[in-house]
């Protein structure tokens, strides 16, 4: 049974003859992530030294960004979620699912396994208190943002990372890596599906 509601909607984003071996809800773990690809590089930030001031400071208020200040604190607290040089399949990865998102506006990411390829999906956007229409509809407008073939995953597995016992990381043959998680009340279970569908 589909408890996401996302396997109709999936069946219908992949190519003709593919069969979806497993799905799940995740997101990117939190923690140091990959570099942004070259293509989608953000304007470049002061360059310089790693001021303590300004780290005590994104420590205090996550409402001041600093890029340097923020990795250092996302390191430090979290740890490391993803690696890999600018451009890797990991830091593609990683960066089609955070597009820039000014109405911040919710959005589901839905991992999906075929017989061909890995897919990474965002839903349509929700907000906190969606309604049962809004979450349909944010289902209907689910998009395959990303996608490798099988060839380029090279591993999979679910395994504990600090406190939390339902972290997926997957290596890619280019020597990147990226991890996604659920939250700690939900079921390993459907990342542990995928994990497995990828190693088959």
């Amino acid at each position: 049974m589909d408890e996401t509601g996302y396997r109709d909607r999936i069946d219908r984003l992949v190519e003709p003859g593919e069969r979806v071996l497993a799905h799940a809800t995740a997101g990117v773990a939190n923690g140091a992530q990959p570099p942004v690809p070259p293509d989608a590089a953000p304007p470049e930030a002061p360059g310089g030294r790693v001021h303590v001031g300004a780290v005590l400071f994104n420590l205090i208020s996550p409402l001041i960004v600093w890029d340097r200040g923020d990795r250092l604190v996302d390191r430090v607290v979290w740890g490391v979620a993803g690696r890999g040089a600018p451009g890797s399949a990991a830091s593609r990865l990683c960066h089609a699912l955070n597009p820039p998102n000014p109405e911040l506006a919710v959005r589901d990411v839905v991992l999906a396994v075929t017989g061909r390829r890995l897919l990474a999906c965002l839903s349509g956007p929700t907000t906190v208190l969606s309604s049962r229409a809004d979450d349909a509809r944010a289902v209907a407008r689910t998009a395959v943002v990303w996608s490798a073939s099988r060839a380029e995953v090279a591993s999979a597995r679910v395994g504990w990372h600090r406190l939390n016992p339902k972290r997926l990381r997957v290596d890619f043959t280019d020597g990147s890596w990226l991890a996604f998680t659920v939250p700690i009340a939900e079921s390993g279970r459907p990342l542990r599906g995928i994990a497995a569908a990828l190693s088959a």
